[in-house]
């Protein structure tokens, strides 16, 4: 089962959304990969025969009190949006040139689940690594379009007066801990519903009849095993305990990549770190 990369908890019960990693919510199981060469079959397997993994226990479903959240708000600073703008000028015409003008040249981080990625990079370096800014089919300046059209932060907590976006919903952490142990389940098993009317289906095909309609709040999400399984729709328990259907893009995991934001010693902006990323 795949699940959000948490590095620590305590940074989710401290208040903050910041995530040092893209997250990524449980998904349709496919066939086990495929056995690495040279490696030793397990003792007893029988020569030739299909090595099969362990498959992750899952807690059954049952009831939980459905966990609210808020949009987050858009961060109110003109001097931000001002240097927003200017990101999302140089992601438009794919300008390596302005945009190094406007990345931290050290003292950049680029957080992964293993650490600081940075390394001895400079800024733009980093941050072009972390988008893959060099892919041909431009999809690293696109998402660096993306990022700058977000008007939404959260405090960065490692670092003082460092903002990063998107910013995630707003709830109490300690909160969701409690949903977590209450059902045992993983901080990884639960994303969130960003819309109200959310509808749930009796089964993984669109059309199938609609059992539920749920609101603003998290769900816990659970792998599909069905040969085939949908990559459309993805597998819920509702705050009933009943298991359904929605479509996947319905649900948002909680931590994803961040851009972040703080200001040099001029007092300008700057983009001074990353989260995720390649």
């Amino acid at each position: 089962m795949q699940t959000i990369r948490l590095i620590s908890v305590a940074i989710l019960i401290a208040g903050t959304l910041t995530l040092p990693a893209a997250a990524q919510l449980p998904r349709p199981s496919g066939p086990p990969p495929a056995a690495q060469k040279g490696m030793a079959p397990g003792p007893g397997a029988q020569k030739g025969a299909p090595q099969q993994q362990a498959q992750p226990s899952v807690a059954p479903p049952t009831p939980y009190t459905a966990l609210k959240i808020g949009p987050p708000k858009p961060y109110e600073d003109a001097s931000l949006a001002t240097f927003r703008k200017d990101l999302a000028a140089a992601a438009q015409k794919k300008d390596r040139a302005a945009l190094a003008r406007l990345v931290l040249a050290q003292g950049f981080f680029w957080i992964k689940e293993e650490g600081n990625a940075a390394g001895k990079k400079s800024g733009i370096e980093a941050l072009s690594t972390a988008l893959n800014l060099a892919a041909k089919n431009g999809s690293g300046w696109e998402s660096l379009g993306e990022f700058a059209a977000d008007d939404t932060v959260a405090p960065y907590p490692d670092r003082p007066n460092t903002v990063c976006s998107p910013a995630g919903p707003e709830f109490n952490p300690p909160d969701l801990e409690k949903l977590a142990e209450a059902t045992k389940t993983d901080l990884g098993d639960w994303g969130f519903l960003a819309q109200d009317g959310i509808e749930v289906h009796a089964t993984a095909q669109a059309n199938s009849p609609v059992t539920e309609k749920l609101g603003m709040h998290f769900v816990r999400v659970m792998p599909d095993t069905a040969p085939n399984a949908s990559q459309e729709m993805m597998r819920i328990v509702t705050p009933s305990g009943k298991v359904g259907f929605v479509a996947a893009e319905a649900v948002s995991p909680l931590g994803s990549d961040q851009l972040c934001y703080g200001k040099d010693a001029s007092g300008a902006w700057k983009i001074v770190g990353m989260i995720g990323g390649e």
